[in-house]
């Protein structure tokens, strides 16, 4: 049984670090299911997250009823409906797809590699929207995903026309684009623009991924134009300015 020493007994006390103890837990039980295990028996549950089993037990019953959780017929448990609701309100939030979905369609398209567009969440960066190319070797990614900032090109792009003082990216900040090769994923590569907003406010990072036998340097500096001229497709779309994205096209090679 895994043990806590700055595990208060009472469910409902502040955390330390403010906030409802409770809640904090319900959040960690959420945030330990993912793409290989999306289903977890109570044992796995417990030694993700550091928590007494009977302290899920209690909590599940709050996130079976709220549909955050759902319980199978072999006794594990996965995700409910809710948090689908609720991505889709994120989204929404945003106002970026009906934008943003027929660029990422036609870049997917015309490129044949998977389209993406990430946002920025604290540490991580989140897969917004995604297209796959119609291939059958492609980069599977989903809806959702979320992988650290500081790895891979949308990463790179999100810290450096983000909040980073960083001085290692100023070159990405100067050449408008960023590329990756095995950074996250060993089979992986990708290049990544950002998109901005009115009042310039950076709203994402356009990315562009694929295979790293297929997707190798040679066809990311081909395909870089491309990835650029669509970024700029939706920077202006969304209110933003587009005159940065003509200096890079014109001196990418």
């Amino acid at each position: 049984m895994p043990t806590n020493s700055n595990q208060p007994s009472d469910d409902g006390a502040d955390s330390s670090a403010g906030g409802v103890a409770a809640v904090d837990r319900a959040f960690a039980i959420l945030a330990a299911f993912d793409a290989h295990r999306p289903s977890l028996p109570l044992a796995e549950l417990s030694r993700r997250t550091g928590l007494y089993k009977s302290t899920i037990l209690r909590l599940m019953t709050s996130l079976e009823r709220a549909g955050f959780v759902r319980r199978l017929a072999d006794g594990q448990f996965a995700v409910g409906h809710e948090p689908l609701r609720l991505a889709q309100l994120y989204q929404g939030a945003f106002n970026l797809r009906d934008v943003l979905l027929p660029i990422l369609e036609a870049l997917s398209q015309e490129c044949a590699e998977t389209s993406s567009f990430y946002v920025s969440e604290g540490t991580s960066r989140v897969v917004l929207l995604r297209v796959e190319p119609k291939r059958s070797v492609r980069v599977s990614i989903h809806e959702g995903d979320r992988f650290p900032i500081n790895a891979g090109a949308s990463g790179k792009v999100l810290r450096a026309f983000g909040s980073s003082t960083d001085r290692s990216l100023d070159a990405i900040r100067e050449q408008y684009w960023a590329e990756s090769f095995g950074e996250r994923d060993p089979d992986t590569a990708a290049i990544s623009v950002p998109v901005f907003n009115a009042g310039n406010v950076l709203a994402g990072a356009l990315t562009l991924s694929g295979p790293a036998d297929r997707f190798n340097a040679e066809q990311i500096r081909r395909v870089r134009g491309t990835v650029l001229r669509m970024a700029a497709q939706a920077t202006a779309a969304l209110g933003g300015p587009t005159e940065p994205y003509s200096q890079a096209i014109n001196a990418k090679a």
